[in-house]
């Protein structure tokens, strides 16, 4: 008994699929042919356009969080944890469930923060907190 190196294919058999195309040309022609509303066909499917925008959230939010902590005092501190244990994959684990814990309080209190404060003065605080931060830190440099 000789085998087939290719693996066998599941398909429908050919009186369904005639039946499906049937099925198919008869709402195509109801779309196009109502009396009182002329339906347009959708172009786009929502699904691939609520895809391509959780793609464009997950980077965007990716590619901030990963220039952020690059060179950050949390990298180096792992780095050295990791220099100095005879374990690193366990500083890795630790390292990346701490991350995931300090992220996820993050958006817990964002979303939060979104249901009772606007958008835009959440923005405004943000940058003052930030230009608050950057002074010290100024202030920091020059008076030590």
């Amino acid at each position: 008994m000789k085998l087939s190196s290719a693996p066998p294919t599941l398909s429908a058999p050919e009186s369904l699929n005639q039946t499906r195309d049937a099925q198919l040309t008869v709402m195509e022609s109801t779309l196009e042919t109502t009396d009182s509303v002329k339906l347009a066909k959708p172009t786009q499917q929502p699904s691939q356009n609520v895809s391509k925008g959780a793609l464009a959230v997950f980077a965007s939010t990716f590619v901030t969080i990963f220039l952020s902590e690059m060179g950050d005092k949390t990298q180096v501190a792992t780095l050295l944890m990791s220099a100095e244990s005879q374990s690193p994959w366990l500083v890795f684990a630790g390292a990346s469930s701490a991350l995931i814990a300090t992220s996820l309080l993050g958006v817990l209190l964002g979303r939060w923060l979104a249901t009772k404060v606007s958008p835009q003065i959440l923005n405004k605080a943000a940058g003052i907190s930030m230009l608050v931060i950057t002074m010290q830190l100024v202030w920091e440099i020059f008076h030590s």
